[in-house]
């Protein structure tokens, strides 16, 4: 059984002052990493798709948020409360749409809430929060993952859209956690990946990490799709969903 070769997405910089991304914007000619130190910086990482994927958005915002919290802990608790929230409200300006990101600010500001204390522990204590919205999304793609491998054989092909993989969602992915389960118990799949036009985000990132990962890919346009259905080389699509969107589609 191996296990899935993967880049580091984001992660709260040693001393707690900062966080560190994969700027996925460079991807996938170049693997360049940013310091994210000020809520600015943090801002435009998310509006500029630096960090992008609503689960890994998420994640990011909690540790965003810790870190941030750092450079205030010298203050009385009732400023410190007041700064905190500013700031996060400033950070969900970002993606208004994103429910992770609004999700996650407001968990982190909720336990600040509730923990009225010592300012220099709370500090402490929000990147170990932080620490558990990571553990906890990484523990649903594993599941995922889990249910999403019994529904594919040996020598299928799957169909995949966007980019739902580990730089979106980190750990297995979502949409693509199947995938690398499959190859963690060694069966052999062979997934074709859209282009996704118009960012590409299936030729720039699903290709890329599946191929890095050394799963057997084919980036595909898209209007190659129905053409690979036809040729039978298709036994299974799986793409992202995002809830927020299908369900105002839906309603419409």
């Amino acid at each position: 059984m191996s296990t899935v070769k993967q880049l580091e997405v984001v992660k709260i910089s040693e001393d707690g002052n900062a966080v560190i991304i994969l700027d996925q914007t460079k991807l996938p000619n170049h693997e360049d990493y940013l310091t994210l130190t000020n809520e600015k910086q943090m801002w435009d990482a998310i509006k500029l798709l630096q960090v992008r994927g609503a689960p890994a958005i998420g994640v990011f915002a909690g540790y965003a948020m810790a870190a941030l919290a750092q450079s205030l802990k010298e203050l009385p608790y009732a400023q410190f409360q007041q700064e905190f929230d500013t700031k996060a409200d400033y950070l969900n300006t970002s993606r208004p749409t994103a429910v992770n990101l609004s999700w996650a600010l407001a968990r982190m500001k909720k336990f600040v809430a509730d923990h009225n204390d010592d300012v220099h522990q709370l500090c402490s204590d929000l990147i170990a929060e932080a620490e558990k919205i990571d553990e906890e999304n990484l523990a649903m793609n594993r599941r995922i993952a889990e249910y999403g491998v019994t529904l594919l054989h040996e020598g299928d092909g799957i169909l995949t859209h966007c980019n739902a993989g580990y730089l979106a969602c980190l750990g297995y992915g979502t949409a693509t956690a199947p995938m690398y389960m499959a190859q963690e118990k060694g069966m052999t799949i062979h997934v074709y990946s859209d282009e996704t036009r118009p960012l590409l985000q299936g030729a720039r990132l699903t290709s890329y990490e599946l191929f890095k990962a050394g799963i057997d890919v084919t980036s595909i346009c898209d209007n190659m799709a129905s053409i690979v259905m036809k040729q039978g080389k298709i036994q299974c699509v799986m793409v992202g969903c995002d809830p927020h969107r299908c369900q105002r589609r839906l309603c419409q």
